[in-house]
Formats: C-alpha cells, sequence, structure tokens
C-alpha cells in the first residue's frame, strides 16, 4: 500500500524500513541442503566415469534420478519459499539478468533439463551419448551450486554471507554432499578403489570446510563488528552455540576422523556411517548459517 508520493519523480514508495525478523526460515535450509545433494552426485559420477569407468555401468541410472530428485526437491522449496509462489513465471517472462534469482532460475531449469535427458539415456543403455551430455550437465552443475552464495552475498548488512568465502562453501557442501550419497548409493557396485577415492573426496571437503568456518568463527570478528554480533550467537552460551558444534562435529570432525579410520582398518562400515553423518550434519551447519545473521537487528 502506498504511503507516499514524490511529487519530482512521480516515484511512489511501498516500502521503507527493513523486513524484521527471519526472512529465510528453514525452506532455504532444506533448499541449500537438496542442492548441495544433486549437484554433487553428479559431480561424483563424472569423477567416477574419469577414474573408474567399468564400475559406473550400474550407477548411470540410479544416480540420476538421486540427483534428478534432490534438483525437483530444490525447486520445489524454491517455489514455496517465494513470497508470490503463484507469479514465479514472471522470473523467466519479465527477467532481470542482474538478479541472482533469475539467472539461478534460468540455469537451475536447464540443469533439470539435462537431468531428464540423462535419465532418459540412462533407462535406453546409451552410455556414448550420456558421457557426452554428463560432460554439460557437470559443467553446469558449477554455476548451479554457486548461484546461492552470490544471492547471499548481494544481501546488505549480512557481512558473514561475504565472497568468496560462500561460494566455496557452496562447492565443498556439494562435494561433501555428493561423495556421502555415492558412497551410500554406490554400495557393492564400487570396489574398494573407488570408494577410497569418494572417502578422500569426502575427507578433504570437510577438512577444508571446516578450516573457513573456524577462520570466520575466529577472525571474523575482527574484520567488522557486525560480524562479532552475529558470531556472539554460536559463541558461549549463546542461543545457537550447541547447534553450531553438533553440525561441526557431526559434518567435519568425525566425518575426517571416520575417513581415517576406515582406510586403516579397511572397513565399509566406519566409512558409510561418515557418509551418513556428513548428509546429516550438513543440514544442520546450513541452518545455523543461514539463520544467526538473520537474528542481528538491523537498527
Amino acid at each position: 500500500m502506498a504511503h507516499e508520493i514524490l511529487a519530482a519523480t512521480h516515484a511512489v514508495v511501498t516500502l521503507d524500513a527493513a523486513l524484521p525478523g527471519i526472512v529465510w526460515p528453514w525452506l532455504v535450509t532444506v533448499n541449500m541442503w537438496a542442492k548441495s545433494i544433486g549437484t554433487g552426485v553428479i559431480f561424483m559420477l563424472f569423477l567416477l566415469l574419469r577414474m573408474y569407468p567399468q564400475q559406473v555401468e550400474k550407477l548411470r541410472l540410479p544416480a540420476t534420478i538421486a540427483a534428478f530428485v534432490f534438483i525437483n526437491i530444490f525447486l520445489l522449496f524454491t517455489l514455496a519459499d517465494l513470497h508470490q509462489p503463484f507469479r514465479m513465471w514472471h522470473i523467466f517472462v519479465y527477467s532481470h539478468w542482474n538478479s541472482a534469482i533469475a539467472v539461478g532460475s534460468f540455469m537451475a531449469s536447464g540443469f533439470l533439463g539435462l537431468l531428464t535427458l540423462l535419465g532418459y539415456l540412462a533407462f535406453k543403455k546409451n552410455n556414448e551419448t550420456f558421457d557426452k551430455v554428463l560432460l554439460w550437465t557437470t559443467i553446469l552443475a558449477i554455476p548451479v551450486t554457486l548461484y546461492t552464495a552470490s544471492l547471499m552475498a548481494q544481501c546488505t548488512a549480512r557481512e558473514l554471507w561475504q565472497m568468496p568465502a560462500e561460494s566455496a562453501q557452496m562447492i565443498l557442501a556439494a562435494l561433501l554432499a555428493g561423495s556421502a550419497f555415492m558412497l551410500l548409493l554406490g554400495g557393492n557396485k564400487l570396489s574398494d578403489e573407488a570408494k577410497n577415492t569418494l572417502g578422500v573426496v569426502l575427507g578433504l571437503s570437510a577438512l577444508m570446510a571446516f578450516i573457513i568456518y573456524m577462520s570466520e568463527y575466529i577472525f571474523g570478528p575482527m574484520k567488522a563488528e557486525e560480524i562479532a554480533a552475529t558470531i556472539g550467537y554460536i559463541k558461549g552460551d549463546g542461543p545457537y552455540a550447541v547447534m553450531f558444534w553438533l553440525g561441526q562435529w557431526m559434518t567435519y570432525i568425525l566425518p575426517m576422523l571416520f575417513v581415517v579410520l576406515s582406510r586403516v582398518s579397511k572397513s565399509d562400515a566406519i566409512l558409510k556411517l561418515a557418509a551418513i553423518l556428513a548428509l546429516v550434519g550438513l543440514a544442520i551447519v546450513k541452518h545455523v548459517w543461514l539463520m544467526i545473521p538473520q537474528l542481528l537487528p538491523m537498527s
């Protein structure tokens, strides 16, 4: 409802105050979590195809179906979070190319189209064409998993969501989720060498993501007072401190330890446990990092 009309420019001011409270709820957490799995599975399928082509034969169709399902979950929760979901077609008809949402919508739609084609090719066992399409699908998966970082970085007065740290976290989340999910999906279809490779990807992505989080946790307050105030929600007796550290242990610390133990003991069970913890913990980590900047008063 317009409350003021500027005579000089005839501009109508409809909202002149910041939105209070949580704007991006748990729906966005599910959005990012599902997107990490959907794109990450494609990354890992491409990796296995290049390193162990003989073992991908039985994984083409189930991996494509898994990616298709999780990308649709990502799109569904994106739609559910829109304030006017029945007007989502405006994004495609009245596109603004300086908007991360518009660009991301086109990329995600194209990615979904390629996944549909991959599913058809895998069902028809047209492996040669499948492998060619998989290359382009993997390339498109990179900006699809990165675009959320650009969207978050565009938010004003949110110093914690800054490039390039957020873009690195999105890629690492996809690698972590993809390797973890592929370990569970592959099962006995993968050799010990392939499982070890996926375990290395899981462990290294967990290590690098943990280093970035700890760098923000320890050194972030030196950059800006807003980051210091935001980090206060996860330090000491902050309301999100328990959830933050639970996520760090489940997603990064324990999976790293279990990957090392699995290599020493040659235990598939320990490696699967690391994968399960990483997938569950990733949702917790993403939720905490999404919530705490929104709790800081804007004034």
